[in-house]
């Protein structure tokens, strides 16, 4: 009984502890600016108004679905929680290199920490999203309950990637240049300004290979129900899954050697 209650209040300080850290994020990034969170909201609402444009005004459109600026902004908002996250992790011992060698917390909540608060910005923004569905007048379904599951899997697959280039980043410097560049190429690799069923069928594996595939379906199906393949969310499933894995293998067994390097 004593060794569950001690690991039990264990649990708790890591979870109180990582609150504390993502509360701290969201101060320093906010507190000297003027416009707040907004930041976090007038980005992806620029590049949907950018996309929407030229889809909708410049070209005829032949991929996603209509209103398009909802298609593009239910994928758009997940995306920027997860290449900011993933961005900012290849910097996440970097960043705080004192606090890292002498606060006592698990080395992984240095990398929750960013994931934690670009998911709060995330939440922050779907009011965005409310206001373009009610005004272009999109539908919402029952699919709309599947939107914390796929939360959720976001939150895994990028916490999974983090641990993965986090530790790298200490070791090889140019991965931080890489990853960055990596993230570029992998936002038109994946189903945001289209949907995975409009891609051609040579490039169809190219969404069974990418764990965004089946989580952007998942943000999609309550406005867009015909995007929802639960095939592909299956393929993300199990694809996340070994990242979390792969990157949790990785960071234990290089978490020693980074902060040596640090």
């Amino acid at each position: 009984m004593t060794f569950s209650s001690e690991s039990r209040a264990a649990r708790k300080r890591a979870w109180s502890s990582l609150w504390l850290l993502t509360r701290r994020d969201l101060k320093v990034r906010y507190s000297t600016s003027l416009l707040g969170y907004l930041w976090s909201v007038l980005d992806p609402l620029l590049m949907s108004l950018i996309y929407w444009f030229i889809f909708t005004q410049v070209f005829s459109r032949s991929v996603g679905e209509a209103p398009y600026i909802v298609f593009l902004l239910t994928a758009l908002l997940p995306w920027v929680w997860f290449n900011g996250a993933v961005s900012d992790s290849t910097r996440a011992f970097l960043r705080d290199v004192k606090l890292v060698r002498s606060v006592a917390l698990p080395r992984w909540m240095w990398v929750g920490r960013i994931v934690c608060s670009k998911g709060v910005e995330f939440l922050l923004s779907l009011p965005v999203l409310i206001v373009f569905a009610i005004a272009s007048g999109a539908t919402v379904g029952w699919q709309i309950a599947l939107f914390p599951l796929a939360v959720l899997m976001l939150a895994t697959l990028t916490l999974g990637i983090g641990l993965l280039v986090s530790p790298l980043v200490v070791f090889f410097r140019d991965f931080e240049r890489a990853t960055k560049l990596i993230l570029r190429v992998l936002f038109y690799a994946s189903p945001i300004i289209y949907g995975a069923a409009d891609l051609p069928d040579f490039a169809r594996p190219l969404a069974w290979l990418n764990p965004l595939s089946g989580i952007f379906a998942l943000f999609r199906a309550g406005f867009f129900p015909d995007q929802l393949d639960w095939g592909l969310v299956g393929a993300s499933a199990v694809g996340t899954v070994v990242f979390l894995v792969v990157g949790a293998l990785v960071f234990r067994r290089s978490v020693g050697g980074v902060l040596k390097e640090l």
